[in-house]
């Protein structure tokens, strides 16, 4: 075969298809999640000193605050047509705001810090699902699969990594410190380093695409008018408010079992021991067994992870149990997306995303986030495990409902 392997790749799947600069942004956007969002409640909890719910109104910020920069950003996206223009000032922000964290040193500064942060982290992952399938050829999954599980591979290297790094990096702050892990504030700084990569590539995408043709402001209307983008919403806000605010304050149910920062980074590695190969085969997937199997099947994997984990006081079950976050993010957190994709104008993709983002990941997230602190701190630190565990069964249940097969029939 001529030419160079990566020539070759795009070939492949599609000539002007830019998946070397789409993979590296997505490893390096992840690699900056993988420092943060694992680490982040532990580091308020045992680093900060913050109570449970503290932790619960900080992480609550994020989205909370989402649910407004979402669907700017998508908008100011499908509007201009500079989709990935507008990733990189996204990134840009994000980066610049996980820098910002190593600041404040009580509830208050990083309530304000983590809201500063929540105008850009939450639009990330929207706007690089919007933008990369614009540049990708149809079907776009099977090759949008090949750029996200990079954003696995970058998650799971800094995830790895971090207490490695954490034993050769200098003493971030030359003064005494009681807590256990007190350079553990170097997550921030590494973690806006990355993403401020990610920016950089994002500029270099090219600017003929379908990713680049505006859409007038009033088109957003066809989306509302959408009953199966409505269900779709709805879907997803009870699908994250039973899972995120478990996944955010895992690090203190690692710590109710006795584990403690290596655990929870060992951890990490083995949810995404399934994740890779799932995410890069996901277009397949879907096509073999259809968007709703793999919602479903992502959906019993968080029932059976959560019960393990929250029913079960064995630490080693609990590690096994983690094995099956890697299919829960293929099957929820990616396969929604790409389910929402099917149903909706490719026109509107940026908005799309973004409202998706902001009543899923947004509002779903904000109630998780303060239940899941209530019950951590007056009920038990495994109590969000339990229950988010037989919630799972219920929206399995009426999961048919919810995403109808017809509804990826729908002329879009």
């Amino acid at each position: 075969m001529k030419g160079t392997p990566r020539k070759a790749l795009n070939d492949e799947a599609g000539e002007d298809q830019p998946l070397f600069a789409l993979g590296g942004i997505w490893c390096f956007m992840m690699a900056g999640l993988g420092l943060y969002f694992p680490f982040y409640s532990f580091y308020l909890s045992e680093n900060v000193g913050l109570s449970g719910s503290q932790i619960g109104m900080v992480v609550a910020t994020m989205p909370l605050v989402g649910m407004l920069a979402q669907p700017f950003w998508g908008g100011l996206g499908d509007r201009t047509g500079a989709r990935a223009r507008v990733l990189a000032l996204v990134a840009l922000g994000t980066g610049v705001g996980y820098a910002l964290l190593t600041l404040p040193n009580g509830f208050y500064g990083y309530l304000i810090t983590t809201a500063f942060l929540a105008c850009f982290a939450p639009a990330l992952t929207p706007m690089g699902v919007s933008t990369s399938l614009g540049y990708l050829t149809a079907p776009p999954e099977k090759a949008f699969g090949r750029v996200r599980v990079m954003g696995t591979l970058g998650y799971a290297f800094s995830v790895g990594m971090l207490p490695i790094l954490l034993e050769r990096l200098p003493d971030f702050d030359e003064q005494t410190s009681p807590v256990s892990n007190p350079d553990l504030i170097w997550i921030f700084p590494l973690a806006g380093f990355s993403v401020l990569i990610a920016a950089l590539l994002a500029l270099t995408l090219p600017k003929h695409s379908t990713a680049q043709k505006p859409t007038p402001p009033s088109e957003w209307l066809r989306l509302i008018q959408n009953a199966a983008f409505i269900r779709v919403l709805v879907f997803s806000l009870v699908a994250y408010f039973l899972l995120q605010g478990p996944t955010v304050l895992f690090p203190i149910l690692v710590r109710a079992h006795g584990g403690g920062l290596e655990a929870i980074s060992e951890m990490w590695l083995i949810m995404l021991i399934l994740e890779v190969p799932l995410i890069f085969w996901v277009g397949a997937t879907m096509k073999k067994i259809g968007p709703r199997s793999v919602i479903a099947i992502g959906l019993a994997a968080a029932s059976l992870r959560w019960g393990i984990s929250g029913f079960v006081d064995d630490l080693q079950w609990v590690y096994a149990a983690q094995i099956l976050h890697g299919v829960t993010v293929w099957g929820v957190i990616v396969g929604v997306p790409l389910y929402a994709d099917r149903i909706m104008p490719h026109a509107l993709r940026s908005t799309g995303q973004g409202i998706l983002g902001m009543i899923g990941v947004g509002l779903g997230s904000i109630l998780s986030n303060l239940t899941t602190g209530w019950l951590s701190e007056h009920v038990s630190p495994k109590a969000p495990a339990q229950y988010a565990s037989l919630a799972c069964l219920g929206l399995l249940v009426i999961l048919p409902v919810l995403l109808r097969k017809s509804d990826t029939t729908i002329n879009r």
